[in-house]
């Protein structure tokens, strides 16, 4: 049982809010000569986490960027560019994105979108924009509720198309767990059946995007009826 002792230390570390690289290094320290593990070990097994997944901190390097082009103005430009498509609403601007997602994700292009890459400094403000031009100042709950359907959609439209594309770590996990029970399928097979669930998701997202649209249409048609009378 004492090579469990990584679990308080991790949760008594975070409870007094230490430092969480050195509560995370004295925890897997602590397990590894729990374990009967030589300090060398111990070291190298760290050495080795490291350079397994250096690639992750790749993803660290987009935020610095993206708060230098919010900071200049992104988010602001972003609004002023959809405030000048009159036919363009929320409902609209998320299914070209959503479509757009889907589309690079099927040709293996996941890096194109994201929610700290693009969702947050653009196609979020674009949406929330296309209902200010429409319907004015929008109440806090109604900008929340935007925002979550633009996460939504980057969510939805790039899990249903990275299926698609056959190089894909999921379509090998498909097949790996097919396999654990005799089932053999070529990633090839699964990759063309994944497309009929990416329409599938295609057209009921783009159903809840056209209730979305609806929906602030009528709330805010009885808000002016009401403000009229």
């Amino acid at each position: 049982m004492w090579v469990l002792i990584g679990i308080p230390i991790v949760v008594l570390g975070f409870a007094l809010r230490f430092n969480s690289l050195l509560v995370v290094t004295v925890a897997g320290i602590s397990t590894g000569l729990a374990g009967g593990m030589h300090t060398v070990d111990i070291i190298s097994a760290f050495g080795k986490a490291f350079t397994d997944n250096r690639y992750m901190g790749l993803i660290w390097l987009t935020l610095p960027v993206i708060a230098i082009l919010e900071r200049s103005g992104l988010k602001e430009q972003a609004r002023h560019l959809i405030s000048k498509v009159h036919a363009a609403t929320t409902g609209r601007v998320l299914m070209l994105y959503f479509f757009l997602r889907q589309m690079t994700a099927a040709l293996g292009l996941n890096s194109l979108g994201g929610h700290a890459q693009m969702v947050r400094p653009l196609i979020a403000p674009m949406a929330e924009a296309a209902a200010t031009t429409r319907y004015g100042d929008l109440p806090n709950d109604i900008r929340q509720k935007i925002r979550a359907h633009a996460a939504a959609t980057d969510n939805v439209a790039v899990f249903f198309g990275e299926d698609i594309f056959i190089a894909v770590q999921s379509i090998l996990l498909i097949k790996g767990f097919l396999e654990q029970y005799g089932i053999n399928v070529e990633p090839l097979h699964l990759s063309v059946w994944a497309i009929p669930t990416a329409i599938a998701a295609l057209i009921i997202h783009f159903i809840r995007l056209w209730l979305l649209d609806r929906s602030l249409a009528k709330r805010f048609d009885v808000q002016h009826g009401s403000a009229a009378k």
